[in-house]
């Protein structure tokens, strides 16, 4: 008989224990398969700024299976009929962008939980339940959703105290690059302004007792975050991996050749 899967990453920020992720936005579940094994606790399969669809995501989980890495799922908005059928497909970490107030994050929290403590709607038969052999599948699916909610507007960042307060919120993520711009310094979130707003946000949400993340392609700015007590943090993504490593090749062997 088949078991529910347990949460590890769940399990692990709320332990407080550190969460090392990558973003990928490239699609094909065989970038899935060549990242599972590289050892990164989460992966973001994005359908916000990526051009993932409902299937594109379940079958990427597929491929990251038996790897290290948990399947964290970004839907392009807080969205009860997206998160839906994100969560049918057997992931069990969503990131729910644009929560400005306690209100959104509440919603998110609900859209993710079967009655009564929430409005996921319920089918019988579906990925997430191995098509039904998960006796009492229903009864227990709760427990191991976890919910990350994304403060990136200038209002979230007001309203972070009680974004973080509300109860089912597993852990709030930072989006710097929109809270650049909601900050007035947008593509510039090194701004001294941005970064006070970052160093902040942990602090307060350590307050409410809530993990927060954070993503980031500079490597020094990630050990910094880490060293501020950001919990899960992204440093890096599928695209620029290949870039960095893709132009520092092609330069190399150019350069030999006197080019």
């Amino acid at each position: 008989m088949a078991e529910l899967r347990k949460n590890p990453f769940k399990q692990a920020i709320r332990e407080g224990r550190p969460q090392i992720g990558l973003w990928s936005q490239l699609i094909h579940p065989l970038v899935l398969d060549i990242l599972k094994e590289s050892g990164f606790d989460w992966i973001v399969l994005d359908m916000e700024h990526g051009q993932n669809e409902i299937q594109d995501v379940m079958v990427q989980q597929m491929a990251m299976t038996g790897g290290t890495a948990e399947a964290v799922v970004r839907p392009a908005w807080n969205d009860m009929v997206v998160l839906k059928r994100i969560l049918d497909t057997g992931a069990q970490t969503v990131l729910v962008p644009m929560i400005e107030d306690a209100e959104a994050a509440a919603d998110a929290v609900s859209f993710c939980r079967y009655p009564p403590q929430g409005q996921r709607g319920v089918a019988s038969g579906m990925r997430a339940n191995r098509f039904g052999r998960i006796k009492g599948y229903h009864a227990k699916a709760n427990e191991e959703i976890c919910v990350l909610v994304q403060v990136e507007t200038r209002k979230a960042f007001e309203n972070i105290d009680a974004i973080a307060a509300v109860e089912g919120v597993d852990g709030v993520f930072i989006g710097p690059s929109d809270l650049s711009a909601g900050l007035g310094h947008l593509g510039n979130p090194a701004h001294p302004e941005v970064q006070e707003a970052i160093a902040t946000a942990v602090e307060r949400c350590k307050a409410a007792g809530k993990p927060a993340g954070i993503l980031t392609a500079d490597n020094a700015a990630a050990e910094r975050y880490l060293g501020l007590g950001y919990t899960f943090v992204a440093v890096g993504g599928d695209t620029n991996v290949l870039i960095g490593a893709a132009d520092a090749l092609a330069a190399k062997f150019l350069k030999i050749v006197g080019r």
